[in-house]
């Protein structure tokens, strides 16, 4: 083991060496008391959803499409969306509605779905409210080394998804981790959303997956943020939509728990991240081919 690695000298996280593989992590529970977990030998779970919240009645829409999905196809399934997206490229980029605005569209189509929920958090103030309506604080790639905001999200005593920053070694994420089970929370995942690669570019290092796995923490792989070109367009970022699945296949046989992937009815017209956002219409066949590619790691391993 490198003298550096991070988990040589925390004692909070699994060795690498000898390790059972990930813990299982229970994110939340549906309409039914169905607990949807990852890791540990659950099954491969689905967080989908809009990038961000575009009015109450097209959130609903895309939730009620969602969770009539997840129940044909007996999809463990968790819907995202964003209330604020802080991070945008321009001044000008729709944002969203707001926390409080944001909040109560996600508690209803928390009630009449029963899908569980998640949402991100950009600061240590908002944790507290997002954790009265969602079920998963994820924390954003940009702020994933911000202590205050994942010290925060960890005391609500939700689950806490960490997306892995662009400029992040997989090793480093678990410092963050860390973090979160020093406040005494373990219920904690990793998204893997690519790497910086030069300027205006991404790629999806999948050693990384396996690294963070071996410390026990369960991957979700973000399959349509992996395949964008940041800020590409000049005041938006770009992205290259054609190569989600492909990356979603080669995640998943990667051994990732989870898939996480934005969707929209047009997504062209979509308010944010509309070159990578993935059509609605599709996450049926990208879903089948995510759990062929998932079932084949299990039975490799």
């Amino acid at each position: 083991m490198p003298a550096g690695s991070p988990d040589r000298h925390n004692g909070l996280l699994m060795a690498r060496r000898g390790h059972k593989g990930t813990v299982r992590v229970e994110l939340g529970r549906g309409a039914s008391g169905r607990t949807v977990s990852a890791g540990g030998g659950a099954p491969l779970v689905l967080v989908a959803g809009p990038c961000v919240i575009e009015g109450e009645a097209p959130a609903l829409a895309i939730a009620r499409a969602l969770a009539s999905f997840a129940r044909r196809r007996r999809v463990p399934l968790i819907f995202k969306a964003s209330f604020d997206k802080a991070n945008r490229t321009s001044l000008d980029s729709f944002r969203g509605p707001g926390l409080g605005a944001g909040l109560a569209i996600l508690g209803r189509i928390r009630r009449e779905t029963g899908l569980p929920i998640l949402t991100d958090i950009h600061e240590p103030a908002h944790a507290a409210a997002a954790a009265r309506v969602a079920d998963v604080l994820q924390i954003p790639a940009f702020l994933s080394r911000q202590t205050d905001l994942v010290v925060a999200a960890a005391r609500t005593g939700r689950a806490v998804n960490i997306k892995k920053a662009q400029f992040m070694a997989p090793a480093d994420v678990l410092h963050a981790v860390a973090k979160a089970r020093a406040a005494g929370n373990r219920r904690v995942t990793v998204t893997e959303r690519g790497t910086m690669f030069g300027y205006h570019n991404l790629v999806v290092d999948l050693r990384g997956i396996e690294e963070v796995r071996r410390a026990g923490i369960p991957v979700l792989f973000d399959a349509t943020h992996s395949v964008q070109l940041p800020g590409g367009a000049g005041n938006r970022s770009g992205g290259l939509r054609e190569f989600v699945p492909v990356l979603t296949r080669a995640a998943c046989a990667a051994g990732a728990d989870g898939l996480f992937v934005e969707v929209h009815p047009r997504p062209v017209r979509a308010l944010s991240d509309s070159a990578t956002a993935w059509p609605l219409a599709r996450l049926g066949g990208l879903w089948e081919q995510a759990v062929a590619a998932a079932e084949a790691a299990r039975r490799w391993k």
